[in-house]
């Protein structure tokens, strides 16, 4: 991305009409470059695999600014197109960019966005790929929708991912990101929304 999504050109309440109060609050706690550079380490040594299945000069991972709600598009950002995600998922369950065919295609038919669905269901589908590659079989949405099921928490504003009574394919990810063994998982992915990056498309240079 050529520039950041930026709260003080724009008000978000007037931009995103039909956004809850309780959406335009969901922002970020990741505001600063040190803390990416703490998840990525020294930029002279930048190992692409932090985030990237290999180098990819068009994409660029940026923290979130002050104020800047989750539900932001680029119409906030000069139409240049970018999205959210956790950190914690690159960091812990080991998605990487860009997504696979079988996320996009899931994501589409859940109809949700990267940031929609709670850590704890992406590594379900970290898993469940992992699984069918260990088998040699390509991850199919509709054996994945065989054995999960799509829950919407706070209003059909996030997704989660569960299975489905008596087809138990994985066993939940008992250990929490938080350190708390006791940690529910709602209360654990609310926790986890306060740390979360801007990914975005680098625009070429004029």
């Amino acid at each position: 991305m050529s520039s950041h999504p930026s709260s003080a050109r724009v008000s978000h309440k007037d931009l995103y009409v039909w956004a809850s109060r309780e959406l335009l609050d969901e922002c970020s706690s990741l505001l600063s470059t040190r803390a990416l550079r703490e998840h990525v380490g020294d930029s002279s040594t930048y190992d692409h695999r932090a985030f990237a299945k290999r180098h990819d000069d068009d994409i660029t991972v940026l923290p979130c600014t002050l104020g800047e709600p989750v539900c932001g598009d680029e119409r906030a950002n000069d139409g240049v197109p970018f999205f959210y995600f956790y950190q914690v998922v690159f960091k812990r369950v080991g998605v990487r960019l860009p997504f696979s065919r079988f996320e996009r295609e899931l994501l589409t038919e859940i109809n949700a966005a990267p940031a929609q669905l709670y850590p704890n269901s992406w590594a379900f589908v970290k898993a469940f790929d992992i699984l069918f590659g260990f088998l040699g079989c390509a991850p199919s949405v509709d054996i994945f929708l065989h054995f999960f099921e799509v829950k919407r928490q706070r209003n059909n504003l996030w997704v989660t991912l569960s299975n489905v009574p008596g087809r138990i394919l994985l066993t939940p990810f008992q250990q929490t990101f938080t350190g708390s063994s006791r940690c529910a998982v709602p209360t654990l992915c609310l926790l986890l929304w306060t740390a979360f990056l801007c990914i975005g498309r680098r625009m070429p240079e004029p």
